[in-house]
């Protein structure tokens, strides 16, 4: 065996979408990594959904820029269409999502690694992993028989490791996009007691551009006004290049999919793997949703360079010849051509509840987890793991604490607590309803939770922290003009208000009781010549977010804090659950089994979720009271 001659901090095995933010970040934070990957023409690589970004997963990729990370700036870089998912409903659930050229994203990212200060990568595929306690080190061993001594590992294989294809009745092993799987690294993992599930996911056919009927679809324009996804982008720069079209399946779509049940492999009992709840198969939607008359399907283009076309919507494990027959039956599809079938694919996945907070598996020091691997669905999840991981690992080397992201400061937080404290029985995927704080954890003010903690731990330039902090001192202006600044009631106010549909003022009123207001906001101020033009639109939009929503804002502050007092309260063993007025019946049976002595055990429960939380503190609280 050849015996690598130059030792490194940190392995990283997989250059995925966690393991791109995992290497970066620990390099730039000043420690010597070692990135390996089955192919690097595939770093990087987008192998589903053409797209970064969408409902809470666009809140990641924001959470991620303000740490420090890439995925927001490379998705600018890329970026063929941007939207503002969600733009008509209240702030908390505003979420960007951007169309993307996937070969550029990867060829971007790849170069990022390969210019980066303190990293290198390798082609090559691990099979074991070796630990020696006395050296406080590992050795890995290549498919080529080469050892390398590291003294952190960082596990991000995707849905690589125990990868199988299915399509039809035919099964093979493979990565995604037909690259060799990772076969061995299992067996060397479970030496170290490592538990693992078998998961299941799925992606649709690529077909041809030329053989769509575009006239027989809805097209989906891009916002005209176009946000970047990083807080260093100028949005002026984001431009909309690509149509994406809308199109539905039928009654003839369904009568094709249920008739050929039979020869999809994910009703067979040849797969053990547990698919997305969230991003269920066609088969599954007709099976599930029976009384739905039609699914939508979006035709999305997969790059600027290339003519396939990616069909949403539409993931299958049904053999070719069937899929062929299934999109016939749909609107504009009917002579597609298929240059990828849809498959389905199972792969190894880490349980989740064996890692600490900082992703670090508790009974394996300095063996770090994280991305798909780890339990998640999405590219998104697993660089939001990455960065983390990347940043603790780095940290461990150099004798310094970890950080924790929770779920008060962030959607990362709110992942890896459901994760490692609940558990995963499907591929995870982050919403907006599985924070209870997310009026707190916005898209747009990802940078003021978050910015400060990237500058802690080095990720944030010296040049980015001065913008930052002028980007804030403008906020405070701005926040204490409206506090003091007046409006006077005169007849060009009453003209310029009546041009909106609002009424008059009547007497001399403060900017900041005026913005509160449903129908004011800064467009109108600026027509009334009060709005300082001066300051930037994402800072107005902060201000005017936080003075309308202030009532809720500080209700969930006031939550975050009473809930943090009341964790350690002690909770009776001999407690009916079932008398609790409010809990819901899965909590009421968790927790009667369960049994846990106090509120920070029960928030860990898998099934007891925040508002049951804030019920049994409520309740607690009574209970205290009639003590009294």
């Amino acid at each position: 065996m050849l015996f690598c001659e130059e030792n490194f901090d940190i392995a990283v095995i997989g250059a995925g979408h966690a393991g791109i933010e995992a290497s970066l970040a620990a390099a730039r934070i000043g420690c010597k990594v070692v990135v390996f990957t089955i192919n690097v023409d595939f770093i990087g690589n987008c192998p589903c959904n053409p797209s970064i970004g969408g409902t809470a997963k666009g809140h990641l990729v924001r959470e991620i820029d303000a740490l420090g990370g890439e995925m927001a700036k490379t998705t600018d870089a890329c970026s063929l269409q941007s939207r503002l998912l969600n733009a008509s409903k209240g702030p908390a659930v505003h979420s960007l999502r951007a169309q993307i050229d996937r070969r550029h994203y990867g060829e971007i990212m790849k170069k990022k690694l390969e210019i980066q200060k303190n990293l290198y990568i390798k082609q090559t595929e691990i099979v074991d992993i070796l630990r020696d306690p006395k050296e406080n080190c590992f050795f890995l061993k290549t498919r080529t028989d080469v050892k390398y001594k590291v003294k952190s590992v960082i596990l991000s294989t995707g849905t690589y490791m125990g990868g199988k294809i299915f399509i039809g009745k035919t099964s093979f092993n493979s990565g995604p996009d037909g690259i060799f799987p990772a076969m061995f690294l299992k067996k060397s993992l479970e030496k170290f007691g490592v538990e693992f599930k078998r998961f299941k996911t799925g992606t649709p056919a690529r077909i041809l551009k030329s053989s769509v009927n575009f006239e027989k679809m809805i097209p989906q324009f891009g916002d005209k006004k176009a946000l970047a996804f990083s807080f260093e982008t100028n949005s002026s720069e984001i431009k909309n290049h690509s149509l994406c079209f809308i199109t539905w399946t039928n009654e003839k779509t369904k009568d094709v999919v249920l008739k050929n049940l039979s020869k999809s492999v994910l009703y067979s009992r040849e797969t053990k793997g547990i698919g997305p709840r969230y991003c269920p198969s066609i088969e599954e939607k007709f099976l599930r949703f029976k009384d739905k008359e039609r699914h939508q399907v979006f035709v999305e283009p997969c790059g600027l360079n290339t003519d396939e076309m990616y069909l949403q919507g539409l993931s299958s494990s049904l053999p070719e010849d069937v899929q062929v027959l299934l999109y016939s039956t749909i609107s504009g599809l009917e002579n597609a051509h298929i240059v990828r079938c849809a498959y389905a694919i199972e792969y190894d996945v880490v349980d989740p509840l064996q890692l600490t907070k900082s992703l670090e598996f508790k009974n394996v020091p300095m063996l770090f987890c994280a991305g798909q691997v780890a339990g998640s669905s999405g590219y998104e999840e697993a660089a939001a793991q990455g960065i983390l991981v990347g940043i603790n690992s780095a940290r461990k080397i150099l004798k310094k604490p970890c950080i924790t992201l929770n779920r008060q400061n962030s959607y990362i937080g709110t992942l890896v607590d459901d994760m490692t404290t609940k558990g995963v029985t499907d591929p995870y995927r982050i919403m907006t309803s599985r924070s209870e704080y997310r009026l707190l954890l916005r898209h747009s003010n990802a940078d003021e939770r978050l910015t400060p903690i990237g500058r802690e731990v080095g990720l944030i330039s010296d040049e980015r922290w001065k913008r930052f902090q002028k980007k804030l001192r403008l906020k405070e202006l701005e926040m204490k003009r409206v506090k003091s600044t007046f409006i006077f009631p005169s007849k060009r106010n009453d003209e310029t208000l009546k041009s909106f549909a609002i009424s008059k003022i009547e007497s001399k009123i403060k900017i900041i009781d005026l913005l509160k207001r449903p129908e004011i906001n800064y467009k109108v101020l600026k027509a009334l010549k009060v709005s300082d033009v001066n300051i930037s639109k994402d800072i107005l939009d902060q201000v005017e977010i936080e003075i309308k929503y202030e009532g809720y804002i500080n209700r969930q502050i006031n939550n975050i804090k009473k809930t943090q007092r009341y964790l350690c309260r002690k909770i009776p063993n001999d407690i009916n659950y079932k008398k609790i007025k409010g809990l819901r019946l899965e909590a009421v049976e968790k927790l009667s089994q369960m049994r846990p002595t106090n509120i920070a055990k029960a928030s860990e429960i898998s099934g007891v979720n925040p508002a049951d939380i804030s019920v049994l503190i409520i309740w607690l609280m009574k209970l205290s009271k009639k003590a009294l």
